[in-house]
């Protein structure tokens, strides 16, 4: 299949026919290309709509949003659009790239199409290759075909071997004859009706292209495992960012944290869960009126905002636990927001009781939250300005 494929490909590559190479050329570029005089010799087109409606006796180049030649080229054509009509017979070879391709006339030489859908409607002298996304040839073809794509229809007598590689389906019309062997691997057999004809028989390759449940399996793992990792190191960087831009504030709730009494902590671990179970509840209820909409995407804001900095913040003070624990120090850096992070994200991994723990510290965490923000709203004796 490679070695059928690299045939068409250097015959790309080779110049274009040379028989009119002696007549003067004809260049045409404008937003419009309306070419109604015939040409002796090669003719150059450019613009976003391009229409040949008069004989080209060469080669044909164009280039353009739309092009369309209903009128003969004796020469090779090289078109190259968002969507290529060919209307009339070309006498060489024929090389097209573009999104929609449709060749309603017969081709004297080679042909050669790229693109998103590909239709030959006129019989092929030469080679063919096709690589589209669906592809339906009508009239078969004289020399060898090859063709990639995902629908592939084939009708017509093609007098040599047709090979194909497909992603999808497969089809032969009724009384369609491949006098040469019919080469193909797709993820099913293809749809061959009785009356079809392969002289030179069928050779059929299973290419299943979906990973088998082991595969999928192991993706999916990497795929969690991929997540996880992304998520724990923007957790990191966000905490340490935090820890190291607000330094007194990450020391303030260590403060509240480690030195107020038992019956404090509770209270403010039970003002975070009153906050993350009240406050959606109360922006429910202001957006069924009309008037509280606004107030509701307020509350909900706001409240987003807290539940992202309580889980930040309740990794930074597991990690002011670590440096006054083994450490000895009171003050917190930015990598003890790091590793307080990661300890959250790795306990938060044990089934059940890790969660548990994580909503404890979020909880905590809100609650001082809510506080600070209140005190920082409603200032007495200097607090707010030791929060900055």
């Amino acid at each position: 299949m490679q070695r059928a494929l690299l045939i068409p490909l250097i015959l790309i590559l080779l110049p274009m026919n040379s028989h009119a190479a002696r007549a003067p050329a004809t260049f045409s570029a404008s937003r419009s290309v309306l070419v109604s005089d015939s040409s002796a010799g090669n003719m150059y087109a450019g613009g976003a709509s391009i229409v040949i409606t008069a004989p080209v006796g060469g080669d044909l180049s164009a280039a353009g949003g739309s092009v369309v030649t209903a009128a003969p080229v004796e020469g090779d054509g090289l078109l190259l659009a968002g969507s290529v009509s060919v209307r009339a017979p070309v006498g060489g070879d024929l090389r097209i790239a573009g999104g929609s391709v449709n060749i309603e006339t017969p081709v004297a030489g080679d042909l050669v199409a790229f693109g998103l859908s590909a239709n030959s409607l006129g019989r092929v002298s030469g080679n063919t290759l096709i690589v589209a996304a669906n592809t339906t040839i009508a009239q078969g073809a004289s020399g060898p075909v090859v063709i990639y794509g995902n629908n592939i229809s084939l009708a017509g007598d093609f007098a040599d071997d047709v090979t194909i590689m497909a992603w999808g389906r497969v089809a032969l019309t009724a009384s369609t004859t491949i006098r040469g062997a019919l080469t193909y691997e797709a993820p099913m057999e293809a749809l061959i009706p009785a009356s079809a004809r392969i002289l030179g028989g069928v050779k059929y390759t299973n290419a299943s292209y979906l990973p088998d449940a082991g595969t999928s399996r192991i993706l999916s793992l990497i795929s969690i495992g991929f997540f996880l990792l992304i998520r724990i190191l923007g957790a990191l960087i966000l905490a340490g960012l935090f820890a190291g831009l607000f330094p007194k504030f990450a020391d303030a709730m260590a403060q509240r944290a480690f030195s107020a009494p038992p019956r404090s902590i509770l209270l403010t671990v039970l003002l975070g869960i009153a906050a993350f179970v009240v406050t959606p509840v109360f922006f429910l209820l202001l957006a069924l009126t009309f008037v509280g909409m606004g107030l509701a995407l307020l509350f909900f804001i706001a409240y987003a905002l807290i539940v992202f900095l309580s889980l930040i913040y309740a990794g930074i003070l597991l990690g002011s636990f670590f440096a006054r624990r083994f450490m000895g120090r009171d003050s917190v850096l930015w990598h003890d927001g790091v590793l307080g992070m990661l300890a959250l994200s790795v306990i938060a991994l044990v089934p059940y009781v890790g969660v548990f723990i994580v909503l404890l510290f979020m909880a905590f965490s809100a609650g001082a939250l809510l506080l600070m923000f209140f005190q920082f709203a409603f200032p007495h004796d200097g607090t707010a300005s030791e929060l900055l």
